[in-house]
């Protein structure tokens, strides 16, 4: 049988650093990088993205970057799809496949596949989704909460679609969804290389509030002004998400420019945290603490050598 094709996996929270590891090891071993961010796929949506710099860009091939508009839609499936054709040819151009990025469904997607999903009639769905809109996102959550808590943890309850997915699965076999991923057997089709960036909480909450300070000061309350002007809101999936979720309300005078603030920072910390409860669950990630950027420049050096050897 012949060797997987080796690529390398770089996960770990918003603000950990990802993309300035990925760029550094890119500059020693000839690599194109693949982002796997749930809304750096999204024209327009910049700096509350923190995009790789265009001279980041020109630096090292990037992909999955501005590749729909905000009205589109894109998803773990999408991601599955063209993530595996990509790395197909990165590996074909003999170059090293970097798939970098904190959303951890794309990550597992495109590494080990999904389970088979059952396709439904869309009735169950369709009267959660009316359920939804009388109860509220909450009570949906509580409620899977109570038949698959395995899943539950894993979800934020305003990522309703896939609550509301979870719970459709199991009225419509009885079967918790977690159950069904359980028993999924994973593809493998790569040698990965699985590299975590572990910060301590508070130096990470630190920087992910230095990040927000500097993304306003970047501009971008003017980014999300310019959203609106051409007809795009928090209605969007690509815009339901932090940061713009606060902007779009300070735009609508809901709450005040320090408060946006405040929120923007608070819900980016508790982002952080669901990222890293995700990932602790997977054991194939090697750990590394972070304690600043001289010890990311550590990181890379060992990576470099693994895949120099």
């Amino acid at each position: 049988m012949p060797s997987l094709p080796h690529i390398l996996v770089i996960v770990g929270p918003t603000a950990s650093g990802k993309t300035s590891l990925a760029l550094e090891i890119s500059r020693h071993i000839p690599s194109e990088i693949i982002s796997a961010d749930s809304r750096q796929v999204y024209k327009h949506l910049d700096i509350g993205t923190a995009k790789p710099t265009k001279s980041e860009m020109a630096e090292v091939a990037h992909h999955c970057i501005d590749i729909r508009e905000p009205d589109q839609t894109f998803n773990a499936g999408d991601f599955q799809v063209l993530g595996r054709k990509l790395i197909s040819e990165i590996l074909g151009r003999e170059k090293l496949p970097i798939v970098c990025g904190g959303t951890g469904l794309y990550v597992q997607a495109v590494i080990d596949g999904f389970f088979e999903q059952p396709e439904f009639s869309g009735t169950i769905r369709a009267e959660f989704e009316t359920r939804m809109e009388r109860e509220g996102k909450e009570s949906l959550h509580r409620e899977l909460m109570k038949i698959d808590p395995a899943s539950a943890k894993t979800m934020d309850a305003t990522k309703y679609r896939r609550v509301i997915r979870a719970l459709e699965v199991f009225y419509e076999t009885g079967i918790p969804i977690s159950q069904f991923h359980a028993n999924h057997k994973k593809d493998e089709l790569y040698n990965a290389t699985w590299v975590g960036l572990n910060w301590e909480r508070p130096a990470l909450y630190k920087r992910i509030n230095d990040r927000v300070d500097q993304m306003i000061s970047n501009g971008f309350v003017d980014e999300v002004q310019r959203l609106q002007s051409m007809g795009y809101d928090d209605r969007f999936q690509s815009l339901q998400t932090v940061g713009y979720k606060e902007a779009f309300q300070f735009l609508r005078n809901e709450i005040s420019h320090d408060r946006m603030i405040e929120l923007m920072k608070q819900n980016t910390r508790r982002f952080a945290k669901r990222q890293m409860t995700w990932f602790r669950k997977e054991s194939r990630i090697k750990w590394f603490d972070v304690h600043s950027g001289d010890k990311l420049n550590d990181i890379s050096r060992l990576i470099i050598k693994k895949f120099k050897s």
